[in-house]
């Protein structure tokens, strides 16, 4: 009778599975080689072979196969060990989250975030939830959309600002817009630029330039405003996907960059660079507020989206 019981057989199958199968099969990922994943385990080849022999009879498939420098995973390791992650990062966060409590602290916050979205919407509300949740850990890690969506749906973070990729399903997430804004090309104070009354993209395209590394959403939609404006010319370029190292190496060249608006505006008012009269055709999509749609958020992470989306 128990077997027509909707998730009971995959329930008695999670019965058979061992927390140790879990991680060896994320550090098999890892090291791609079952000496160093014993080792990491602290436990011996043999014994590793034979965790892994079990998992391969509870499913009935072959997990890895052996290579010349060590084992790769088959489609279906691929898809346990992608599970496993999520299992232990889950499982990480629980840890996390009862240590803070420990610490006299009521649970913690980890942000991802684009560059563009720092200045006007995670710092003022970040801000003014610290101010209401003293004892929330928050952390904050600043990346690119792609990079940012790989955290999140790792369960790396508990949310993003950011936009979804062609990379990633919309199906596997939730996502709300919050900011829609233009993109501006900036350069140091002092910059020959900054005398011209406008300028052209095709005068730009003859200067140095600072953009984000191939494959992020940014440099796509730059290199596609270039290719409609009739551009054909090879720039001149420096990758970086670092705020910090974008603004450093702007600050000491006549390199040019292209950011949102609010960040430029940020960095306007430090006095660190100039947004020039140019007008740059770049189709932007809203940043998004970007949670896991198969997840429900901790007590910390919906008071924060809560803050963003006061009356959502």
């Amino acid at each position: 009778m128990n077997e027509n019981i909707p998730g009971f057989a995959s329930s008695r199958l999670l019965l058979r599975l061992r927390t140790r199968q879990w991680v060896l099969l994320a550090l098999l990922d890892q090291h791609r080689n079952l000496g160093r994943a014993a080792a990491a385990m602290n436990i011996s080849q043999p014994a590793a072979t034979k965790l892994l022999q079990q998992l391969e009879e509870t499913f009935a498939v072959p997990l890895f196969t052996r290579v010349a420098r060590g084992m790769t995973p088959t489609p279906y390791g691929e898809a346990l060990v992608r599970h496993a992650r999520w299992v232990l990062t889950d499982f990480g966060v629980v840890c996390e989250e009862l240590e803070a409590l420990r610490s006299g602290l009521s649970g913690s916050l980890r942000i991802g975030s684009v560059p563009g979205a720092v200045p006007e919407l995670l710092a003022p509300a970040l801000v003014d939830y610290q101010r209401q949740h003293e004892r929330v850990a928050v952390s904050v890690v600043v990346d690119t959309s792609d990079v940012m969506l790989r955290q999140l749906a790792r369960g790396e973070v508990d949310l993003m600002l950011g936009r979804l990729t062609e990379d990633h399903s919309a199906e596997d997430f939730d996502s709300v817009p919050l900011l829609g804004e233009a993109q501006v090309v900036v350069v140091r104070k002092g910059h020959p630029l900054l005398r011209r009354k406008s300028v052209t993209l095709h005068e730009l395209v003859r200067w140095p330039w600072l953009l984000q590394p191939p494959g992020s959403p940014q440099r796509g939609r730059f290199e596609a405003a270039l290719r409609e404006a009739g551009i054909r010319e090879r720039l001149r370029v420096t990758e970086t996907a670092s705020p910090i190292a974008m603004t450093a190496l702007l600050e000491h060249s006549d390199m040019a960059a292209v950011m949102p608006a609010s960040q430029a505006a940020h960095y306007t008012r430090l006095g660190l660079l100039r947004v020039l009269p140019a007008e740059v055709p770049m189709r932007v999509p809203p940043i998004y507020l970007i949670t896991r749609r198969a997840h429900s958020l901790s007590p910390a992470a919906a008071a924060f989206v809560a803050l963003l989306r006061p009356g959502g």
